[in-house]
């Protein structure tokens, strides 16, 4: 009788872990939408036309901001009280996916606000750098690291990071800051879930 209690627990356990696993959101799954979230943020990421995710983010202490990126890792327009900015590719972004370690690219945008007049153009620099796993609560997947780095016509660096990115969420998960230096920093989400309208 004990053996057979025992082989209940251990099948309860196990259709609990499936159960469990079953709420991580997957590459098909995701195509229906999915919140991804850490303390002070909400994101809440949806498949738009023409390769876009469309991302509204909901901060604790911060009016909300859409954004819209290509492929779910660069940022083309964004909105919220404190104003809009579009960056307008001069190149085709679609040539740069499916991303694969090693590849570099650069593209040339334009940066257009509402608030002022463009000064010249910037460049973003990507350069896939390997291959990496990254957690959200129970969930597991697989990244790119890819390096971005914003440089502006004189070369001045505008912005530089690096992203954890799935291609199978066509997300960000994380940020990785001054990597390789003793200031190094990463800042991501911390659990993933479907979302429900």
């Amino acid at each position: 009788m004990k053996a057979l209690a025992t082989a209940m627990t251990l099948a309860v356990l196990a259709f609990a872990g499936t159960a469990e696993a079953a709420d991580c959101v997957d590459a098909k799954s995701a195509k229906a939408g999915f919140v991804l979230e850490k303390a002070g943020i909400r994101s809440e990421f949806r498949p738009a036309p023409g390769g876009m995710v469309a991302v509204a983010n909901k901060y604790q202490s911060d009016s909300p901001q859409t954004e819209y990126l290509y492929a779910g890792l660069i940022e083309v327009f964004r909105d919220s009280d404190t104003g809009r900015l579009s960056m307008i590719p001069l190149g085709d972004l679609k040539k740069l996916f499916p991303l694969k370690a090693g590849a570099k690219s650069k593209t040339v945008f334009v940066r257009l606000s509402s608030k002022k007049p463009p000064k010249g153009t910037e460049t973003l620099a990507l350069a896939v750098k390997g291959k990496d796993s990254y957690k959200l609560g129970d969930c597991k997947y697989n990244v790119l690291v890819v390096s971005e780095t914003i440089t502006g016509d004189s070369g001045n660096v505008i912005d530089s990071f690096t992203a954890l990115y799935s291609p199978d969420l066509q997300a960000v998960l994380a940020r990785r800051y001054d990597e390789g230096t003793s200031a190094q920093s990463e800042v991501g989400f911390e659990t993933i879930k479907p979302l429900k309208e």
